[in-house]
C-alpha cells in the first residue's frame, strides 16, 4: 500500500451536533495519518443523492438523504499507508451495537441511524467521493520538503 493512499471520512450531522468532530480528528492524527482536506458545509440533497447513489435502491435511501441534509457535515480527506482499510477498522461496524470498544462508533454512538461517520470502503470509492466533495485546489499536497517525517 502506498503512503499516498487517500480516504474520505465525513462526520455526519449527529457527530457535528454532538460536538465530537475534534475527538474524531484526534483519533486519525494520533494514528499517524495526514489531514489533506477539511471543510464544514450544509450539503444539498442533490449532492447527497450523488454521494449515496449506490444505495439509491435501498428502502432507507430517502430517509438517509433527508437526515444527511438536516444539518452541517464535516467532510475530510486523510492520507497514509493503507488508510482506507485502517480507517474503516477505526470507524467500527456500521451498526454501533456491533462495533468493538476502542473503535470510534463503539466508543461514541449507539444507533445505526445516527452512527456519526461515513468512511470510504475502497480506494476506488474514496477517489470518487473525494472528487465529489473537494476540488483539486482544496487538497493539500505534501511537498518533498515535508516528506520523511512520519513513517517514511
Amino acid at each position: 500500500m502506498s503512503n499516498r493512499e487517500r480516504t474520505f471520512i465525513m462526520v455526519k450531522p449527529d457527530g457535528v451536533q454532538r460536538g465530537i468532530v475534534g475527538k474524531i480528528i484526534k483519533r486519525f492524527e494520533q494514528k499517524g495519518f495526514k489531514l489533506v482536506a477539511l471543510k464544514m458545509l450544509w450539503p444539498s440533497e442533490q449532492l447527497l443523492q450523488q454521494h449515496y447513489s449506490d444505495l439509491s435502491a435501498r428502502p432507507f435511501f430517502p430517509g438517509l438523504v433527508k437526515y444527511m441534509s438536516s444539518g452541517p457535515v464535516v467532510p475530510m480527506v486523510w492520507e497514509g499507508l493503507d488508510v482506507v482499510r485502517t480507517g474503516r477498522v477505526m470507524l467500527g461496524a456500521t451498526n454501533p451495537a456491533e462495533s468493538a470498544p476502542g473503535t470510534i462508533r463503539g466508543d461514541l454512538c449507539i444507533q445505526v441511524g445516527r452512527n456519526i461517520l461515513h468512511g470510504s470502503d475502497a480506494v476506488e470509492s474514496a477517489n470518487k467521493e473525494i472528487a465529489l466533495w473537494f476540488t483539486d485546489a482544496e487538497l493539500v499536497s505534501w511537498t518533498p520538503a515535508n516528506e520523511g517525517w512520519v513513517y517514511e
